[in-house]
């Protein structure tokens, strides 16, 4: 392979050019998860004006792109996929039919160890060294909002019919209800922020808008506007004040599903829930094809979802021992995190705690 690495400056307008035409086109070749916005130019770009030692590796054939693989680095050699820990799409960008060699890429990277945890399916090179596989929950909207909507009142006609009630409830109580896909006001955005740090917080969570570099990386992407890539922000009003919002990016034929909050003084018209249907009947009509809710367990994706593919987590390694070291690591934490998680018996007491040391912090 003719490996190049570049800093996310050095990147050719030919060759972003080029990325984006792969991803425009992967449903074509059936590899539909490779146009997340995720795995776009645009946001490792963002990254790499946010953290440190972001790369982009240019794998050519006969002069030409044939792959694209962005990735973060230390200098000792440990290699994370870009944004990890907020990106819930991972991979290499690569046109129809090409192989390679996982190790060969990770040693031109200087690369000893590359992590992952939200791996793109169809990656059999880094899937080698997966860990686990877990479902990433979708929206399917490719056939318009009225058919998603008829499929949904059959699978789950109370949950519907309910979420339905509660929007109409909302426009009597609190006033007309009004729903602006692609909101452009940054003090909105910085709302949604609010409530989000809130609701990690009165849950026990980490809260990721206390890391200065997520609350840039947000507001860059929030200002970020390509063909097709953008950040795009959704709010559901009423009477004019926001309730609920959600900022994700989009691609021409996915929107990635990213920062969901809402307003909880409105908690008992399931605000969240409403605008999530509003954002399907918007991105219906703006051409895409699916709604990406992301990994994780959560009542309402099991909701609202037509469909799942899977994602996974791991690490692709070389003989080094940093390597071994990194995986030492990391494996545990990993392991135990997942068997929580996976559980009920497990998950349910420790949510339970979690939100329990989130009121009690809330009060100080």
């Amino acid at each position: 392979m003719d490996i190049s690495v570049y800093r996310p400056g050095e990147l050719s307008a030919a060759d972003r050019a080029a990325w984006t035409a792969m991803q425009s086109k992967a449903h074509l070749h059936g590899a539909e998860e490779l146009a997340n916005p995720f795995l776009s130019p645009e946001f490792a770009l963002a990254v790499g004006r946010c953290r440190r030692g972001v790369r982009i590796a240019v794998v050519r054939e006969d002069g030409e792109p044939a792959a694209f693989f962005p990735f973060q680095r230390t200098a000792t050699g440990v290699g994370r996929a870009v944004g990890l820990g907020v990106s819930d799409c991972q991979g290499l960008v690569h046109r129809p039919g090409f192989t390679w060699d996982a190790r060969e890429l990770l040693r031109a990277c200087g690369l000893a160890v590359w992590e992952y945890d939200h791996l793109v399916a169809g990656q059999e090179p880094f899937e080698a060294g997966a860990s686990g596989t877990f479902p990433s929950p979708v929206m399917d909207v490719d056939r318009g909002y009225d058919v998603y909507l008829g499929e949904l009142r059959a699978r789950s006609p109370k949950f519907t019919r309910t979420t339905l009630a509660k929007e109409r409830r909302l426009g009597r109580d609190a006033g007309p209800v009004r729903y602006v896909h692609d909101e452009r006001d940054p003090a909105v955005l910085r709302t949604l922020m609010a409530w989000k740090s809130a609701q990690y917080r009165r849950t026990g969570r980490s809260d990721r808008f206390a890391h200065t570099w997520i609350t840039a990386l947000v507001t860059r992407l929030f200002h970020t506007r390509s063909d097709p890539f953008a950040g795009t922000l959704s709010v559901l009003y009423a009477d004019d004040r926001p309730v609920a919002a959600h900022f994700g990016l989009r691609t021409e034929r996915v929107l990635a599903c990213w920062f969901p909050a809402y307003d909880p003084a409105y908690a008992k018209f399931s605000p969240g829930l409403v605008l999530h249907l509003r954002m399907a009947e918007a991105a219906a009509a703006d051409g895409i094809a699916y709604l990406d809710l992301g990994r994780g367990q959560k009542e309402y994706k099991d909701s609202l979802k037509t469909r799942e593919h899977n994602v996974s987590e791991g690490w692709v390694t070389r003989r080094h021992p940093v390597a071994v070291g990194h995986r030492a690591r990391r494996a545990p934490v990993r392991a135990l995190r997942n068997a929580v998680q996976s559980r009920p018996e497990l998950f349910e007491p420790a949510d339970r705690i979690l939100k329990r040391m989130g009121k009690i912090r809330s009060r100080r």
